[in-house]
């Protein structure tokens, strides 16, 4: 799941920005003379293998592509972007790239383009293999499944599974891609029932590094399928997600908007409903304090809905109790209430995330830092085109509960003993990277201090979301040594060239961990 910030057309009208021309936002890391050469024959080498769909950079297409990445950050300049329209293509581009010739060839893997540093889906310097072409969904009533290839956004899979009546528990804003989501964990409406979203694929179709096409499931290469629940791009290319479907009728759900003055009022509110979600699984709250340049000043939004369909129930009385300033709650289908939760593109996104126990007064210091960190931004530049949140999600335990009735996955939630909550910290900056930079430097720092902060409560907790961890961050060492372990293993069986370690850069690599054996450290 991506950050997000409703789609209230009236305020993002007014601070959603076209977007600059991609060869102006993108990175210029220009190569050597020779290693332009020896880019230029990998990309000459994936043409003559028979791959079709290779965009070049003055290609129209292949700026298209790079402005379609969500976050500025991302939009780099690889040497060539390869678009497989098959599992069989995508087989073939690995099986030529770790062949004789191609043996140097760094690539990186892009399906949605939503993850927001630099790196992490794209290159410089390399070529791109670009599953954008890869993006349809088939539902299959007999298996109670829905295949759904990695090219895809959430809206798309919801679009074409609605009008079977059946939906997936998936990302919660529609241009969120799948492959990334699921591979990170995912969090969905529905976690509160089902577990992550993770938990809900029932089989994996895997390209490895030598271009052997596999599935991954509970019967076949079982360590493999719980390791790909969360351990990210350490092992192959998933070519398709075949995730258990039900009914879903409409939800109700929808935004509110507050003034900031009833902090206070949401902070009582959201500690009590986090000990309460295990009650009333059928609700999902997430909250978040945002500056929006429109209102030059920091704002509460809430995202609330009600899986079943029941109007305001009684699980959120404590939030419908305090005065909001506009609503837009309804019932809806859940296409609908993903296509709201979006947040504008064309700016350069730096994120932060920590997970704490539900401690009010925890709490309370993230938001005051929020506003502090909000003045001294304004106060540091002249360009109030900006866009900061500050958002909670619960994290109980019944979340890891359900997610072991399923299987299990590496995310490693089972080893917390406390309802907790998780935090998502970002800012969205216009402007070059040097202002990327300092604000990349500046939300570290902010970050830290609440860590701090939070182990000096006694509130810390170690496990970190991969979806929305930064780069510098360390989600997979996360996990607890037990989880980072089965990961090395199957890295270790399934990419034993280590493809998807030196040649393959981008994401979380399970390769730059420390000694899994480390203990667990207190943040």
């Amino acid at each position: 799941m991506k950050s997000f910030a409703p789609t209230l057309a009236a305020l993002l009208s007014l601070y959603e920005a076209a977007q600059a021309d991609s060869n102006s936002c993108a990175r210029s890391n220009a190569a050597p003379a020779k290693d332009q050469v020896k880019l230029a024959n990998c990309c000459k080498t994936l043409q003559d293998a028979g791959l079709t769909h290779v965009l070049y950079e003055g290609d129209e297409e292949y700026k298209a592509r790079t402005a379609s990445y969500w976050s500025v950050s991302a939009q780099l300049t690889p040497g060539c972007i390869v678009q497989p329209t098959s599992t069989e293509e995508v087989s073939l581009a690995l099986k030529t790239l770790s062949g004789y010739g191609a043996s140097d060839c760094q690539f990186a893997v892009r399906s949605g383009g939503h993850t927001t540093w630099a790196g992490s889906n794209n290159i410089d310097n390399g070529l791109t293999i670009d599953l954008g072409l890869m993006n349809t969904t088939t539902y299959n009533e007999a298996e109670n499944l829905a295949k759904i290839q990695p090219g895809n956004r959430w809206g798309m899979v919801y679009g074409a599974l609605e009008p079977h009546g059946v939906t997936v528990g998936g990302g919660r804003a529609s241009s969120v891609g799948v492959a990334g989501f699921l591979t990170g964990g995912g969090n969905s409406f529905f976690t509160a029932h089902r577990g992550f979203a993770c938990d809900q694929v029932q089989n994996y179709e895997v390209v490895l590094g030598s271009g052997e096409i596999i599935n991954a499931n509970a019967e076949n290469n079982s360590d493999l399928f719980r390791a790909l629940k969360g351990g990210s791009g350490n092992f192959g290319i998933v070519t398709r997600f075949d995730m258990q479907t039900f009914k879903q009728g409409n939800l109700w759900g929808g935004s509110m908007v507050y003034s900031k003055e009833h902090t206070q009022a949401h902070i009582d509110a959201y500690t009590a409903w986090v000990d309460n979600v295990e009650n009333y699984p059928d609700g999902s709250s997430i909250i978040f304090w945002t500056y929006l340049p429109a209102l030059k000043d920091v704002a509460i939004i809430a995202a609330y809905e009600d899986v079943a369909g029941n109007v305001a129930p009684a699980g959120f009385d404590k939030f419908m109790a305090i005065n909001h300033t506009s609503s837009t709650m309804r019932l809806a289908s859940h296409k609908n209430l993903t296509d709201e939760l979006e947040q504008a593109s064309g700016y350069r996104d730096i994120w932060f995330t920590m997970t704490f126990k539900n401690n009010p007064r925890i709490f309370k210091h993230i938001v005051d830092a929020h506003q502090k960190f909000v003045d001294e931004w304004k106060a540091g530049t002249t360009d109030h085109d900006f866009i900061t949140q500050c958002m909670f999600q619960a994290i109980p335990t019944i979340f890891a509960k359900h997610s072991e009735e399923r299987g299990g996955n590496v995310l490693g939630l089972e080893r917390e003993k406390d309802n907790a909550i998780m935090l998502l910290s970002n800012i969205a900056v216009k402007g070059g990277s040097d202002t990327e930079a300092r604000a990349r430097t500046q939300l570290r720092a902010y970050g830290e201090e609440l860590q701090a902060f939070a182990a000096a409560q006694g509130g810390s907790v170690e496990w970190q979301f991969m979806n929305y961890a930064d780069s510098y961050q360390n989600p997979l060492g996360s996990y607890g040594a037990e989880n980072v372990a089965k990961i090395k293993a199957a890295s270790a069986k399934y990419d034993p060239k280590g493809i998807f370690q030196t040649r393959c850069p981008g994401g979380f690599k399970i390769s730059k961990l420390q000694d899994a054996t480390l203990p667990r450290r207190e943040l």
